[in-house]
């Protein structure tokens, strides 16, 4: 039921407005009533109301008082004035002040049964375009969330640039600092129709992503490496005592709504950004326990053996050795790291040989040659790592691997006039122009002299590295401010800036409008056009 408030100096008239409907069969409620504006606005601040009559003519502070404050404080709130001939046209200039209807008194109950029914319309119908506004953002900001938590425990580079603030944007500021204490989780559903796990697995996706936002702390986020698989990232925040009543409700409730299995493997628990590629592989490892049946398992790996350390020196040998283009130096390294974690256990050799595998496809990435065939050859070696029937298989798969990858990097590092390095740099800032970049991050990841890359980039682009950064996120948010759901503050978060009225600076200058504005030239260009 919408709420509203009576608002006149006369409590007969009052009593007549409450006779002269059925309030409740027009979706109002009768939350308050005044006697003038002042008191109107003490009633208005403790109930809320979805509308307001008001009289005109009342002591203390009149109608129009009343309305002007309301415009003010509650723009959302609708308002019909009730006034007498003489006002008539006072009040119809104020229409634009926030009076959204006007009846002429004595009121005549047809008119304002269709006075409600107008003012119900126009009230469900802003409802619901808050909701999906709220909704969008929610989303937008989701997916920027999970896009970001997932460069986090991938790419090899990615804590290099992480910013406080973007964290904190993003709502990933519970990982600020390093010792924060997380989980990974990793789920799979399962059926022995395979057409009904494709299917689902969208509603699956949404419920677990429901379920999420209801556990503070836990966030799901999708992989798109995993088929059938989402994984959350739990912060233990209260020594982690949710994570075993957060992973009986999700079995619950997907068995409940989509009648589906789930096998899920908890990781480990781990402490600090720098080990949270360790926390997602051990979840990985752990759900690669599981039988191969039909039915819901849970597998616990927070307290089997402890795997061997894959060392920064290991992983910073192997990934130098591919930045380079040498396969033989990798091979080398490699067969060292690999034999040592060999000595420890089949878990440790798991463990190390899924972090190398992280590595290769972040290369791949990284130097845009993740395509199907190579999707599907990481694949197959992943599966093999799990399965682990034969170490020299898994060995060899993730040689050919780097074999086919070294080969591609070298190529792009020493092709003339170093074109190939410069279009890879532009396709990362085409990828990530929503994070924090900079010109010396970037010469840093690709292994190249700062210097250099500014002056090829700018010769090979047209357009120095920032200008072309600045233009990436303008053209970005100029597509955004079309969606008239989007805020202009989302939008600035979205493309990558922390302050609105910077990025609204920074937007005026490429396009002579403020965002705001450049929405509302554009929505008078479409009405135009229709």
């Amino acid at each position: 039921m919408l709420k509203v408030i009576l608002v006149d100096d006369e409590i007969q008239i009052r009593r007549g407005l409450k006779w002269k409907v059925d309030w409740d069969e027009e979706g109002f409620v009768i939350a308050g009533e005044a006697s003038n504006g002042k008191e109107a606005l003490q009633v208005i601040e403790e109930v809320i109301p979805d509308l307001v009559l008001t009289d005109v003519r009342m002591p203390v502070l009149d109608g129009m008082q009343l309305v002007k404050a309301l415009s003010g404080k509650y723009p959302e709130i609708k308002v019909i004035v009730l006034s007498g001939y003489a006002d008539f046209e006072y009040v119809r200039s104020s229409l634009v002040e926030g009076v959204k209807d006007y009846l002429l008194k004595p009121v005549d109950p047809e008119e304002l049964t269709a006075a409600l029914r107008k003012s119900r319309g126009e009230i469900e119908e802003e409802k619901q375009r808050r909701m999906e506004t709220d909704r969008m953002n929610k989303f937008h900001a989701e997916e920027m969330r999970e896009q970001y938590l997932l460069h986090l425990v991938k790419d090899e580079w990615a804590e290099k640039n992480i910013s406080g603030e973007r964290l904190s944007q993003l709502k990933l500021d519970v990982l600020v600092g390093e010792d924060t204490v997380v989980q990974f989780i990793t789920v799979e559903i399962r059926s022995s129709d395979s057409e009904q796990v494709r299917d689902l697995f969208l509603p699956f996706k949404m419920l677990c992503r429901e379920l999420s936002y209801k556990h503070e702390g836990i966030m799901s986020f999708y992989d798109t490496s995993y088929p059938n698989m989402i994984h959350f990232l739990c912060h233990h925040h209260s020594g982690g005592d949710q994570v075993p009543h957060f992973v009986q409700e999700l079995q619950k409730n997907v068995r409940a709504y989509l009648n589906l299995e789930t096998v899920i493997g908890l990781g480990k628990v781990v402490r600090g950004l720098s080990q949270l590629k360790n926390g997602y592989i051990s979840a990985l490892l752990s759900w690669s326990q599981s039988s191969a049946d039909v039915m819901s398992q849970l597998i616990d790996g927070t307290s089997s053996k402890q795997t061997a350390e894959f060392t920064e020196d290991a992983e910073w040998k192997l990934s130098n050795s591919m930045e380079q283009g040498d396969f033989e130096s990798f091979k080398k390294h490699l067969l060292i790291t690999l034999a040592e974690c060999d000595r420890q256990s089949v878990m440790s050799y798991s463990f190390a040989a899924s972090r190398v595998l992280f590595m290769l496809g972040s290369m791949a990435r990284k130097y845009d040659l993740y395509t199907d065939d190579l999707k599907k050859k990481m694949w197959n070696c992943q599966l093999g790592i799990w399965e682990l029937t034969s170490r020299d298989r898994v060995k060899g798969e993730l040689l050919d691997l780097a074999r086919m990858i070294a080969e591609k990097v070298s190529e792009t590092r020493h092709s003339s006039n170093g074109i190939a390095i410069v279009e890879n740099v532009r396709r990362y800032m085409d990828r990530h122009y929503t994070n924090e970049i900079s010109l010396s991050s970037l010469a840093d990841q690709f292994h190249i002299n700062s210097a250099y890359l500014s002056e090829m980039f700018k010769e090979l682009i047209g357009q120095n590295f920032s200008d072309y950064l600045v233009n990436l996120r303008m053209e970005k948010a100029r597509s955004l401010l079309m969606d008239e759901q989007l805020k202009v503050i989302e939008i600035a978060h979205l493309v990558g800036y922390s302050n609105s009225g910077y990025f609204s600076t920074v937007f005026k200058k490429r396009f002579g409008l403020k965002p705001l504005d450049y929405r509302k030239s554009m929505t008078v260009d479409k009405g135009e056009a229709r």
